[in-house]
């Protein structure tokens, strides 16, 4: 199918429920958005007389009526053969799962957190979660694990994907929202700079803002080791060292205090640091940087002046840059950059990280991250526990603290005095996770593993239970997309028979556990009391409503309740322009008048080059960096089970720079084992230029012995911890 779109207003749209005992196979269609990445392409989905579900595109501003081969064919995951429709239990440990009632399933779930929790105390049942979910099932697994379960242990695959950007912009502006301005802008800059980020193959769709603005003549500078599709459409494309993003930076930042391009009058009225960082970088002359990243010193001036002559300028960053122990240090580099240059916070300029995950924004604003509670309020803040406290129903000395991040929760799954059970949902942490086969061998140490799953997942293969899940056209609910546009999902059509929604999974386990109340299974319901748990913190989406999102084509938060939101005024959150009611849809641009810091003023960090945790050496001479293909998604789960995206890339692969596959004799085509000092990995040499002859490049998105993350190693950033997925030391063998 082409990308043509097919030009539908959502508000022309009009959904028809199924009911009654022909729901599955009643016509119906429905706007709603695609399941995959945070771009959230608007999309329609119809059902014929014969249940046959298909995908148009639709007019939405993100997408503007595009889709990638994913959204295309991700009506198939709907009737995939892999589909679980009845719950597995593991009967005796070491035997097979077998299908089981929901009754014994739960029961089975419950029984075992109750005998965990009477030996071991709350915390030793812990919880995973994702940066998929809708914001309903974020906000109530959140709830879920601290008045539920009243464990510490939560956190959720988002720390893997945007905790460093995260923790950079909450510094520096005193708020978090990867891109605080609309998709247009970058359209309209004068000159983008991208690091780390390849949105032609991982999000295409967004390619298209990157076309038009090069279309009127503007310039795209790409800071990326391997040439990929998005570098090859670049004015300039810099080739650093994996890892040594933040030296590059610096460099640049140099440059621009050096040749007059500063913005002075900016950094004296809308900053605050300026000469600590003015001195750091006084160190990262040219010629130094050119050592440290081998980006030559007239790429580096040129990259420099294209950054300084434009009117309108945009810097962006993607996981490249930030799936390091120094991500977040990295992160602040290109945002002191641009602070400097004067960008954050000027209409039609800015700072920005791209959000990866469908719900990677609103998936950590809510709650199932270790740190937070609602509305990205802060769990160690007294008067934010007790103001949701108030909303749950419960004591705030009763609500756990703060619980260990990602990849330490799942370190010490089944150790002494770490979790013995653990609930898994929206997450596949044996692909995803890094040094994953330790993850892996955790994760069978548990006495106690559930996973909710619409598929039998490599981590659910390893579950004492399995829950099937709802998929995204069999539920309802909200998602907020890399813009912070919050954007209603629509049920198509009811989960197949013998399948729940994970809103009511995570009710009846509630109910089962002695909360009868204050689980609903409803999404509305739930989108209500998440209002209400967020109103007055930095994520406020009090007013925002399922109507008004659906009149105003999604509402950007913050979004105070206003006149037309039943909640009555509230104030908007320091930095913003929020403004509810009236056609204003929420905040589109934060940061024009006032920065989120009490005084108002953004603040540079001083940030300093350090090599990546593991440096090659004789045993292991090369560089291994990680990422994304364009026909698949994340751990692979649901796209290698659609036939075309599974034909089209049906097994892992390593790149290979030619000259280095001369120097080994590999051939293209060639199986080959690639081994780091945590275990090796399979897969076929693809020959090409596109990679430095240092390093090899791998995709993600596959288990077994294909396992690009058996190699990454567990390093973590100190304030984000991020492990550092984009730089492992290598070697290659002939297999």
């Amino acid at each position: 199918m082409s990308e043509s779109s097919v030009r539908v207003q959502e508000s022309t749209v009009h959904v028809q429920e199924p009911t009654g005992p022909e729901a599955s196979t009643a016509p119906g269609t429905v706007a709603t958005h695609c399941p995959y990445c945070a771009l959230q392409c608007g999309m329609l989905l119809s059902r014929d007389l014969a249940g046959r579900v298909s995908v148009q595109a639709r007019d939405f501003p993100t997408n503007q009526g595009g889709l990638c081969q994913k959204g295309w064919t991700s009506a198939d995951l709907l009737t995939s053969p892999d589909r679980l429709t009845t719950p597995l239990v593991r009967r005796a440990k070491g035997g097979e799962l077998e299908p089981a009632t929901w009754d014994e399933a739960l029961e089975r779930v419950v029984r075992g957190i109750r005998d965990i929790q009477r030996r071991a105390g709350r915390d030793a049942v812990a919880v995973f979660g994702g940066g998929g979910l809708t914001n309903e099932k974020a906000y109530l697994l959140g709830k879920f694990a601290r008045v539920a379960l009243g464990t510490a242990a939560i956190d959720y695959n988002g720390r893997f994907c945007m905790s460093s950007a995260a923790a950079a912009g909450l510094r520096a502006f005193g708020l978090d929202r990867g891109m605080p301005f609309p998709l247009t802008d970058v359209a309209a800059a004068d000159t983008i700079l991208l690091a780390g980020g390849n949105p032609a193959e991982t999000m295409p769709p967004f390619a298209r803002y990157l076309n038009e603005q090069r279309r009127a003549g503007g310039d795209l500078v790409v800071v990326d080791p391997r040439r990929t599709p998005t570098a090859a459409q670049a004015t300039l494309h810099l080739r650093p060292v994996p890892g040594t993003d933040l030296a590059l930076a610096n460099g640049l930042l140099h440059i621009v205090i050096s040749t007059g391009l500063l913005d002075e009058t900016y950094v004296a009225r809308r900053t605050n640091g300026f000469d600590e960082v003015r001195r750091a970088v006084a160190a990262y002359w040219p010629e130094r940087v050119e050592r440290i990243t081998g980006v030559p010193v007239a790429d580096q001036y040129r990259a420099a002046r294209l950054l300084g002559a434009a009117r309108h300028a945009v810097i962006l960053t993607g996981r490249g840059a930030e799936q390091h122990s120094k991500g977040t240090d990295t992160a602040s580099a290109f945002i002191n950059l641009a602070l400097a240059l004067g960008l954050p916070g000027t209409p039609g300029s800015g700072y920005a990280c791209l959000t990866g995950q469908g719900n990677g924004q609103g998936g950590r604003e809510h709650g199932q991250k270790a740190d937070q509670l609602p509305g990205y309020r802060r769990i160690d803040d007294p008067a934010a526990r007790r103001h949701v406290a108030r909303v749950w129903g419960v004591d705030p000395d009763a609500l756990p603290g703060a619980g260990p991040s990602a990849y330490e929760l799942l370190d010490a799954l089944g150790t002494p005095g770490g979790p013995q059970g653990l609930f898994v949902l929206g997450s596949n942490p044996v692909v995803s996770a890094p040094n994953a086969r330790h993850v892996e061998r955790r994760l069978r140490a548990l006495e106690l593993l559930v996973v909710a799953d619409p598929l039998l997942s490599e981590t659910a293969a390893l579950a004492d239970v399995v829950l099937p899940s709802a998929q995204w056209a069999e539920e309802d609910g909200t998602m907020t997309n890399l813009e912070g546009r919050v954007l209603r999902r629509r049920r198509l059509q009811p989960p197949p028979p013998g399948v729940r929604t994970d809103l009511a999974t995570l009710s009846e386990l509630a109910r089962r556990l002695g909360h009868p109340t204050g689980f609903p299974a409803d999404p509305a319901t739930v989108f209500a009391e998440l209002r209400r748990a967020s109103k007055g913190g930095a994520a406020d989406y009090s007013g925002i409503t399922y109507d008004r999102i659906d009149r105003q084509n999604g509402v950007f938060w913050p979004a105070p309740a206003g006149e037309d939101t039943p909640e009555g005024g509230a104030a908007a959150a320091p930095g913003t322009e929020a403004r509810a009611g009236n056609g204003v849809t929420g905040t589109p641009r934060v940061f024009l008048d006032a920065f989120a810091h009490p005084d108002g003023r953004a603040r540079f960090v001083v940030v300093e080059h350090r090599p990546a945790a593991e440096e090659p050496d004789s045993e292991h001479p090369l560089l291994l960096t990680t990422g994304r293909i364009m026909q698949h998604y994340q751990s692979g789960a649901q796209t290698r089970r659609v036939p075309a995206l599974a034909e089209a890339a049906p097994r892992p692969f390593v790149e290979v720079h030619p000259d280095l596959a001369r120097r080994l004799g590999i051939s293209a085509g060639e199986l080959v084992r690639v081994v780091s000092r945590r275990g090796s990995a399979e897969a076929e040499a693809r020959l090409t230029s596109a990679v430095r002859p240092d390093t090899v490049f791998m995709p993600f998105h596959w288990g077994g012995a294909g396992r690009a993350n058996s190699l990454v190693g567990d390093a973590l950033d100190p304030v984000s911890r991020m492990p550092e997925f984009k730089v492992s030391a290598v070697r290659l063998e002939r297999v």
